[in-house]
This record gives C-alpha cells, structure tokens and sequence, in this order.
C-alpha cells in the first residue's frame, strides 16, 4: 500500500466514509484493516482533528517502517461528528469491510456505552485511551473493553491528589469548597463517583455545576462560581466548554491557577484563543503534555511530513492531542503485535485474537523507548484483571503561549480506584446478567 494512497484522508471527509486505498490495494495480501472513527467536523472538531491526524500519522509511519511484522494497515476513516448515533452508524458501517475490523477506537464516551453493548457479540475490542467506561478496566467482566493508560477515575484522583499538594497534603482539604463544571453528558458524569468519593474521605465541599453541550453558555454557571467563591474549581469539559470556561473565569475574576481541568480540558485548542487570559490554568496530562522533542515526533516530520505524507499541519506534530491520537494508534498495533506473538508472525489477526494481544501486553522502557515513545509514557501491562494497565499521570500548566509540565509522575490511588472499579463492574454484571470470566477463559 502507497502513503501517498493513504494521505487522502484529509480530503475524504464529509461524505461520511473515506478510504484510504484504490481498489487494487484491497487485493494485497497481508493487510490489516484499521478503522478510524474521527470528527472532523462540528462543535468538537478543533479536538477531534489532531486526534485523528496522530492516528493516521502512526498508522502510516507503521507501514513505512514496513508494517507489523511485513503486515500493512489499510485505513478507513469515518466522520462522526462526536454524535453518538453517527458514531455508532460508523462503527457497524466499518465493522464488516476488508474482512472485518479487529480493533475499534470509539473516540466518545457516549458511543463507548452503545458500543460496549455490540463488541461481546461482535468479537471486536475497544480501545478507549483515558475515556469511555472507567470501570471496563476490570476483564473479568469487560472481555472486550480496554480503557488503557489510565481512565477517568485516575484523572480526578491525580486532580484532587494535586490541589491537596498546592494546600499543603490532602488532610489540608477539609472545609475547603471544590465545584465542578462538569458536561452534562455520560463523559461528564464519570467524573462524579471519584470526586465525590474524595470529598467523602477528605470532608471538603463539592459543588456540582453540570453544563449542558456543547457548552457555548455558561454565564449562569460562573454566575454561580462567582456567588459560592469555591476555593478550586475542576473542569471537566471538552471542546468549545473549555475556552467559553476560561473566558467565563476571566471575565468574572475567578483565578486562573485555581482552575484543574482533566486532561479532555488541558490541550492547545482549549487555551489557544484565550492565550494570556489562561495563564496558570491547570490540567491533568494522560500521561504526558505535548513532546516536541520525543523521537516519535521527530519521525513523523522526517518520514512523513517533510515529504509532504503528513496528515494535518506539521505544527501540530507533537501537541498535546496529535501526540495522545498517536499514543493511541501504538497500543492498538502493540495490541495486534503482541496477537501475532502468539498467532503467527506476518499474519492478519481476528478480533478475538487482538483483544488476546490487548490484555497480554507487557510494553517495558526499553520497548517503548525503541517505539519512539520514552518519556511520553510509562510502561503498560494488562492482563484480564487490568485492562487498564497504568495509573500515572503528570500535571501541566498553561503559560501563555505552551503547555509546561508543572509536576512529577503522579500515581492514582489504587486503593481507593481498584475497589470502585470492582464495585461498579460487578453491579454492571448483575444488571446484564453476565457471569465473570473465570481463570480458564482468563487463559483463551
């Protein structure tokens, strides 16, 4: 398959489905098939594009180092709109081509809960990288779901876990006042069972704000911020929600630094309009900020966009959202590497057989260094207790004009995420009837 085939993504959108082959590529052997669910368009699309162009990006730099193990990956890239319907009219439009999907990327919470009702009978694993359900990181009852490297309960746990360090230690929250902006959507609703379990054991307030979307008007919010004067505020939106948020502090005199947005809310499209008026705004990054210096970023310009291959904008290489759609594009072939592992090298897995690779992968330093991805992540190891894999986070701030990391690797607190995750996964199987996975199917 040719890059310059596959670079006609950027101009095959708004039909709805786009692919990135001539129909004689479909007659090679050895392809992969990788759909990419994308909004490039709508409310959402400032987010979803370099998020879609770091998939591309990878999946493209992956055949050009001559794909995974000889095997190449044909991509199709469908508009969603960040609909959850059109979301999940892509998905079972994509599912069945070029013989069937073996790995799908929601890219939506919403979507991830209607998905997450097709995938068992589908056999087709979903990769959700820090959204989606928080509690499918248990395998036991979520055989085909895998939030990895980290889910939203790890982001609001390192979010609390750093507004106690600003005070002082988490004992230092008590009788302090915390709201939280929330959008008023499956996405937003996560945020609250963390949250609120923090408050509970550290005795602050919280103030539940929810914010309808897409979040263009929020005057009557921060009206309300404005009145309670909460010590923090979290933000946890996406999109237009988060600048129209910023300019909303601004604009009332709600300081900047004593905004913690989760990392939906902490990257350049976010700040961007808002520049000076951001300063000192805060956010979680999953794992990292943006890596203009990372030798995945540096590949991707030398091999793709210095050659006029690249998927969007070269300036965008290495920003917080390109680099987190590449991250993600990685686990998925790491996934499919890993399958073929135990499958067969040079062969195209099945779904069952990647969501195999998925919950056995073992990424150390050295693979993820190897990778081009040292420094961007820490190592991830799953298994079919853990479809989660890692629980590190870090924080950065905006000052101005880029996003600076602005702490150390900070670990979720697994005493207090893995017994929620349990909890609620064990309520989702008894509300779906669902029987656990037992050892034996632990080992298939």
């Amino acid at each position: 398959m040719k890059i310059r085939q596959l670079a006609l993504a950027a101009t095959l959108l708004a039909a709805g489905v786009s692919s990135l082959v001539s129909t004689s590529a479909f007659a090679q052997a050895k392809e992969q098939y990788m759909p990419v669910l994308s909004y490039r368009t709508g409310p959402y699309a400032p987010n979803g594009t370099p998020i879609a162009n770091g998939i591309v990006d990878y999946y493209k730099l992956v055949n050009a180092r001559g794909g995974i193990n000889g095997v190449k990956l044909l991509i199709e890239e469908c508009e969603t709109g960040y609909d959850t319907a059109r979301s999940v009219e892509c998905y079972e439009r994509l599912k069945g081509n070029h013989g069937g999907a073996a790995v799908i990327q929601p890219w939506s919470t919403g979507a991830t809960f209607a998905i997450t009702e097709k995938a068992p009978t589908d056999k087709i694993p979903l990769v959700t990288l820090g959204y989606g359900r928080s509690e499918s990181a248990d395998g036991t009852v979520f055989k085909w779901n895998f939030p990895l490297a980290g889910n939203y309960w790890v982001a609001g746990d390192v979010l609390v876990q750093a507004i106690g360090k600003k005070e002082g230690g988490l004992d230092k929250l008590k009788g302090k006042k915390i709201a939280l902006v929330y959008h008023d959507s499956p996405f937003g609703k996560e945020a609250l069972p963390i949250i609120q379990e923090r408050a509970k054991a550290h005795g602050f307030e919280l103030q539940l704000l929810p914010v309808t979307a897409p979040g263009v008007e929020q005057k009557a919010t921060w009206l309300q911020i404005r009145q309670s004067r909460p010590d923090y505020t979290i933000l946890w939106g996406f999109g237009v929600m988060n600048s129209t948020a910023l300019k909303e502090a601004q604009a009332t005199g709600y300081p900047r630094e004593k905004m913690y947005g989760v990392w939906w809310s902490g990257a350049e499209p976010d700040v961007r309009d808002v520049g000076d008026g951001a300063k000192g705004y805060n956010a979680v990054a999953l794992q990292n900020s943006s890596d203009f210096d990372a030798k995945l970023v540096k590949e991707a310009l030398a091999t793709l966009h210095a050659k006029g291959q690249g998927t969007g904008p070269k300036e965008e290489v290495g920003q917080v959202l390109w680099l987190r759609g590449a991250m993600s594009a990685m686990l998925t072939v790491e996934g499919i590497r890993a399958a073929q592992e135990r499958y067969g090298k040079g062969k195209v897995m099945n779904g069952d057989q990647v969501r195999w690779g998925l919950e056995n992968l073992n990424l150390t330093q050295a693979k993820l260094d190897a990778l081009g991805f040292g420094g961007v992540l820490r190592p991830i190891s799953t298994s079919c207790q853990d479809h989660m894999g890692a629980y590190w986070a870090r924080m950065h701030s905006w000052d101005g004009k880029a996003w600076k990391i602005t702490s150390d690797w900070m670990q979720g607190d697994e005493q207090i995420i893995k017994p929620m995750v349990k909890a609620a996964a064990a309520k989702y199987a008894a509300e779906k009837k669902l029987t656990p996975r037992t050892p034996a199917d632990c080992q298939s």
